[in-house]
């Protein structure tokens, strides 16, 4: 047996966001539909809220479980503590321009965000679902897991489409909306 090293200091933030940013990762929207009052699938009176994320990843196949994860105190983070269902649109490379509205913060109202982009409401979870993504998944919440400044959701998916399959996929590498050569 190895004799175990001594404790390393810990990277800095900028020296671990400057190596994670060697990742290339896909670019989804969160989305979820907070009607108020009633059942949370019913698509009426309320507000939708949609945020840009990297951090996006498949858990399982059986049964079919994703993982999101949300700054902790964030808006998304309150809504999704009090309703279970949201959903998923990955993003193609038409879709930079929507990616950085929904990641800006001090952004204008959701509510303005999704009057100006085409989107449907999900069947299992009344969430807007992005037009023209190249796929959807509607999900409801199976976990919460608090892990430093985050806290990821695992959700079960409910429905999966694909509704782009030759679509070309937007991605975020070096700090920056990326697209395949």
């Amino acid at each position: 047996m190895s004799p175990q090293p001594a404790a390393a200091s810990l990277a800095t933030p900028d020296e671990f966001r400057a190596a994670l940013s060697q990742l290339a990762a896909g670019v989804a929207l969160v989305t979820v539909h907070d009607s108020g009052e009633g059942s949370q699938a019913d698509p009426g009176p309320g507000e939708d809220a949609g945020m840009t994320a990297t951090s996006f990843l498949s858990v399982s196949l059986e049964p079919p479980l994703v993982l999101i994860s949300v700054r902790e105190d964030s808006r998304m983070d309150e809504l999704l503590s009090r309703l279970d269902l949201w959903a998923v649109s990955l993003l193609g490379e038409q879709h930079r321009t929507l990616a950085s509205r929904f990641a800006m913060k001090g952004r204008l109202s959701d509510r303005l965000l999704f009057a100006d982009t085409p989107h449907q409401r999900g069947p299992a979870s009344g969430a807007p679902l992005v037009t023209g993504a190249l796929a959807t998944v509607e999900c409801r919440t199976e976990q919460r897991i608090a892990a430093g400044d985050h806290t990821l959701l695992v959700g079960r998916v409910l429905e999966a489409k694909v509704p782009a399959p030759d679509g070309r996929p937007l991605l975020y590498f070096r700090s920056g909306y990326r697209h395949l050569a």
